[in-house]
């Protein structure tokens, strides 16, 4: 028996202008879906999620709820009002709920901060990082209880440290979800069913259940179908052709039929190659010098400020070091100092003469949001010249999955993929020794990902790539070099390597700090003895309050004991004692952790 169905999607369609995004889409979400929704940018999923969560209406189709469930929405860019604190934000989010009495409304709130980490709840939301403003709208969300959340990208401006909470968040809550990544890791690890828009499908949609990596072999053995069946068609239609080219006999009434049948198969064919077509990704491939120099870039003893030091790094061609650390490490601050924007505040550099860099900032800077697509992919005129070869610049932007209608659109209504997509485009002009990219993959889609794996995998000279894409980040380096913001830095072999590390120290702080290799860990803030015990404690202690909350809660909505008053008052205080006792340890286990900070 199927488990109760929590939303139904029916023939849902919408278009912008006259570019349909997709058409008839149906599906149903279950009672413990967790699902992940991926597709090529610009196939609709944003707005897919907007239409589920209510926010948007579809052109046609409807969207229904079973009755009584509630629709959490996490949007990609969450807003919040200004000078107001994260406690603040919270009760907001509840104020629309008239069940709820300001007992339930703190307990809740308090719940949710736990969960959360939010360990200072006075602290004014206009100035949290892109990473917090996240990790608070899903917080937004949860303290409502939604049945089923919707998440856009939520692991995008999210450190690894904080993919990895949310990824333990949602395998425990809510009920069911739905989610926008293209974090492959991520999706692989919380996904029990996947979902894909693409008009490569007849139906616009690919529905698969189990993990991702399931996903991945179910969509390879119906695409290598697809080639055979449009083989066969192709063949069939191929005869058809010839039999009409034999003259008059082809054009006898008899006939007509054969010819009407030879017309719907052409169409057939250019149908099924057209959705194959969709399946086309961005063409990235960096050029490089063909230096031959073996040091491009070496440094001794570089410190900056409380983020790092006494750092060495060398880069050599074929060098391809990856860089992990929470927001705020240090990142983009030790890639300014490679590429030359900050000096160190000590340590030696050296680099080979005359070194071409190739920088790929975090925030796109560089682009100007009021220029066309046509002038920011070549600024010159026409054409770019790349390799040596001149190339019109609707060619070249059909090579970044641009139409040659999208030419005169301003950058500023381009979306975050599209706008990724030109800055790899104008670096693919300039020769490099060196890679140096901040966060290349926000808002690029899985197969223009898989493309730029491929990229550097092959590009001869040195790279050095900030991500939080583990994917791409396990796949590419050769080395990883760990941050934590407090001076210290580590090297891995890999991205597992790191991961080890971070669980064996996990029971000294939720945040685990990476320490150098083979030096003493720096001082940190101790626990009590009766602190440490209560700490060690603390993970099995809350799974048991929280089942007896549970357990409070079916004993308060016992139907035998409706009738009976005293009984029932006395269930319902049980159950606030419960909900309570959960609040304080989620409070408690904040107040350690701080410790520990």
């Amino acid at each position: 028996m199927p488990p109760p169905v929590l939303l139904t999607a029916e023939s849902l369609s919408k278009a912008f202008g006259s570019r349909p995004l997709f058409e008839n889409l149906t599906f149903t979400l279950f009672e413990g879906d967790h699902a992940g929704l991926v597709g090529p940018n610009g196939s609709g999923k944003s707005t897919l999620l907007k239409i589920l969560a209510g926010v948007d209406e579809p052109d046609s189709g409807s969207r229904a709820l079973r009755k009584g469930v509630r629709v959490g929405y996490v949007p990609q860019d969450p807003v919040f009002a200004p000078g107001r604190t994260i406690e603040e934000v919270l009760l907001d989010a509840l104020r629309g709920d008239p069940a709820l009495d300001d007992y339930e409304r703190t307990a809740r709130v308090a719940q949710a901060l736990g969960k959360a980490k939010f360990t200072d709840r006075t602290q004014k939301t206009d100035i949290f990082s892109g990473g917090w403003r996240k990790r608070l709208a899903i917080a937004r969300e949860l303290v409502r209880e939604p049945d089923v959340l919707l998440l856009d990208e939520p692991t995008n401006h999210l450190d690894v440290e904080a993919i990895l909470w949310l990824e333990a968040l949602l395998r425990s809550e809510p009920e069911a979800f739905i989610v926008v990544s293209h974090d492959r890791y991520f999706l692989d690890n919380i996904c029990k069913r996947m979902l894909e828009l693409n008009h490569a499908y007849p139906d616009g949609l690919f529905q698969s259940e189990g993990s991702y990596s399931d996903f991945l072999e179910k969509r390879d053995e119906l695409l290598r179908n697809e080639a055979a069946y449009q083989e066969t068609l192709a063949n069939l239609v191929r005869r058809e052709v010839e039999w009409l080219r034999r003259g008059p006999k082809a054009r006898t009434t008899k006939a007509k039929a054969r010819i009407q049948s030879a017309g719907r198969l052409m169409e057939e064919l250019d149908e099924s190659r057209e959705r194959t077509a969709a399946q086309s990704a961005a063409k990235i491939d960096f050029t490089a010098s063909e230096r031959k120099t073996k040091r491009l870039w070496s440094a001794k003893g570089l410190r900056r400020g409380e983020l790092f030091r006494d750092l060495d790094i060398l880069l050599t061609p074929g060098t391809r070091l990856g860089i992990l650390g929470p927001n705020g490490s240090g990142k983009t601050t030790l890639l300014r100092t490679i590429v030359g924007e900050l000096a160190p505040d000590a340590g030696t550099i050296e680099k080979a003469e005359q070194l071409r860099v190739v920088y790929f900032e975090q925030n796109r800077q560089s682009l100007d949001p009021s220029l066309t697509l046509k002038r920011a992919l070549a600024p010159e005129g026409d054409s770019v010249v790349y390799r040596d070869r001149s190339i019109h610049v609707a060619g070249w932007a059909k090579r970044f999955l641009f139409r040659s209608e999208q030419l005169e659109t301003s950058v500023s209504r381009l979306s975050g993929g599209e706008k990724a997509r030109i800055v790899l485009a104008r670096l693919m002009l300039q020769p490099a020794d060196l890679l140096v990219l901040d966060e290349p993959t926000n808002d690029l889609d899985i197969p223009t990902l898989d493309v730029l794996e491929e990229s550097l995998l092959e590009f001869p000279g040195a790279l050095v790539l900030v991500t939080h894409d583990r994917y791409l980040l396990d796949r590419v380096s050769t080395r990883i070099l760990a941050l934590d913001g407090r001076g210290n830095a580590g090297y891995f072999a890999d991205y597992s390597q790191w991961e080890s590390a971070r669980l064996a120290r996990s029971d000294r702080a939720s945040r685990p700090v990476t320490e150098p290799i083979g030096t003493a860990p720096r001082d940190r803030k101790r626990l009590s003895y009766l602190e440490q015990r209560e700490w060690d404690a603390m993970e099995e202690t809350l799974m048991a309050a929280e089942e007896a909350l549970e357990n409070a809660k079916k004993r308060a909505e016992d139907p035998a004991v409706a009738s009976d008053a005293a009984a029932l008052q006395q269930r319902f205080a049980e159950l606030a004692q419960a909900q309570a006792e959960v609040d304080r340890l989620y409070a408690r286990w904040a107040e350690l952790e701080s410790k520990l900070l």
